[in-house]
């Protein structure tokens, strides 16, 4: 019989982790390149770009919580890490929300909580206000940018106030020795100050449209404003105090703001720091930016109040930036430009 031969296949020694390595790197360079969708591989949701969540988050924040007929808008985006946050824009004001990176959650407040709290919030550490002294004639000023989402704010709720007691005291509007906002600020400052100072008994009448529409040439003609004269007082006010002059001059700037001049000597007297300050008989004070919190701090500060004083105005705080009086939150007086 014949004898039977074996033969004998060297098969090499696999090397697990090499091979699993490369397996890796394959699904890695696919994903990459578009090739695989990893995350559902692994059953793990889709992470979006920032800028399709950022739009996502703004088409939601339209249909779902804006008032009818206005609009936010998206400003930037940033990764966080575990979420995105987003910078939306709306009346004027800059508001961060946050956004789960597959684009399905959207939150309107993000708490950080690796973060160690060194103190105690249950105690104020706000400063008492100084008492403001009483007189026959209160004499009250708010310094604002003119769009200054904040000094908008003050301003819908001063006019009531304005309306109402601008017989019995002094109440002004002043602005802040620079501008924020551009040259649209710096006219519109110039603007305000011009009718205010020349045509006094239509100023309310004007601020009232403007902090509603933010469109100044229909309200000049709803107020009724002396188109001319206006006109002649904003050139005769830019070339006294070099307005435009000093805008241009980057030199002469205030950080990266341009200085606005007109009100500098009571921004010096007052140490205005920001958009809105209110001084009431030259004591600078905070107050809620309710038309009944303003009316009341400055009825306080009568020798002997006016029956004006016993008129309730709205008690709700007004809401930031170009838009409708009388449609605040009630919340939020703490913002400043």
């Amino acid at each position: 019989m014949a004898e039977e031969k074996s033969i004998k296949i060297k098969i090499p020694k696999l090397d697990i982790w090499r091979i699993l390595t490369i397996v890796f790197a394959v699904i890695i360079l696919a994903q990459i390149f578009g090739l695989l969708n990893l995350t559902g591989l692994l059953g793990l949701p889709n992470t979006l770009s920032s800028q399709k969540v950022g739009e996502k988050v703004v088409d939601y924040i339209n249909q779902n919580l804006v008032q009818p007929g206005t609009k936010a808008s998206l400003i930037s985006v940033t990764d966080k890490g575990s979420f995105y946050q987003v910078i939306t824009s709306y009346q004027g004001q800059q508001i961060p929300v946050y956004a789960s990176k597959d684009g399905s959650y959207l939150f309107l407040q993000a708490f950080d909580m690796t973060e160690t709290k060194t103190t105690q919030p249950t105690q104020q550490t706000q400063e008492p206000q100084q008492e403001v002294p009483k007189t026959d004639r209160p004499e009250a000023r708010v310094f604002i940018m003119s769009y200054c989402p904040y000094g908008l704010q003050f301003l819908k709720a001063y006019i009531p106030v304005m309306e109402l007691l601008g017989n019995k005291a002094d109440l002004y509007v002043n602005f802040v020795d620079y501008a924020m906002h551009g040259d649209k600020e710096i006219e519109e400052n110039t603007r305000m100050y011009c009718i205010q100072k020349e045509q006094r008994d239509k100023f309310t009448s004007y601020l009232r449209c403007f902090v509603q529409s933010g469109n100044a040439s229909s309200c000049i003609a709803e107020a009724k404003i002396d188109k001319s004269k206006l006109d002649a007082c904003m050139q005769a006010t830019d070339k006294q105090y070099n307005i435009t002059g000093l805008a241009q001059d980057r030199s002469k700037w205030l950080g990266n703001f341009p200085p606005y001049p007109i009100d500098s000597e009571l921004n010096e007297k007052y140490g205005v720091q920001g958009s809105p300050t209110f001084v009431l008989n030259g004591v600078t004070i905070s107050v809620s930016r309710a038309p009944e919190s303003i009316k009341q701090a400055i009825c306080s500060a009568f020798k002997v109040q006016p029956s004006e004083c016993s008129q309730k105005l709205s008690a709700t705080t007004e809401s930031p930036g170009i838009g409708p009086m009388g449609s605040g939150s009630g919340s939020g007086s703490g913002g400043r430009c």
